[in-house]
């Protein structure tokens, strides 16, 4: 029987300015994210649609929140496997169009360095991915692909690497 788990989040829009939105630049994009024992989350569009960048914005933490998923969904798989893992870092690229007033993502490439103990264990090590890829919740709630290209390092060099799949 399916587990049910309920995630609360809440957002405060805090750009009303003077005229709220009388037109599509008489309001900031700026936002609070708030959830209950953490910090807050400063957001704002994207600077492309009139946002600040000095904020957080949706589409960044989509891709965020893949790139965490797939982190700890790949960290479990180690650790279920025996492979010793001693660092992991990516940079998630995520592409998104446009067309008009809307647009979708198309996809998100994650691009995992993983070190870990044993050279030996490289080949798993970059087979623990396609698993990961599929436990993570985040990735599989989204209807575009998500893909992962990881490197294994092990002793100071990389010991596998593998190609853009998901």
């Amino acid at each position: 029987m399916p587990m049910q788990h309920a995630y609360t989040v809440d957002v405060e829009w805090t750009g009303a300015a003077d005229a709220g939105t009388a037109t599509h630049r008489s309001y900031r994009r700026d936002h609070v994210v708030r959830i209950e024992g953490l910090p807050d989350i400063l957001g704002s569009a994207d600077k492309t649609f009139r946002g600040d960048a000095a904020r957080h914005n949706p589409e960044q933490l989509l891709v965020t929140a893949l790139a965490q998923c797939h982190m700890l969904s790949y960290l479990h798989q180690a650790a279920s496997r025996g492979i010793v893992v001693t660092g992991y870092r990516d940079s998630a690229v995520g592409t998104m169009e446009t067309a008009g007033t809307g647009g979708r993502f198309t996809r998100v490439v994650l691009h995992p360095v993983v070190t870990i103990e044993d050279a030996a264990q490289a080949a798993d090590a970059l087979d623990a991915h396609v698993q990961a890829g599929t436990d993570c919740f985040i990735a599989s709630s989204v209807n575009f692909p998500v893909l992962h290209a990881p490197t294994i390092v092990a002793g100071g060099q990389t010991v596998a690497e593998g190609e853009a799949h998901a």
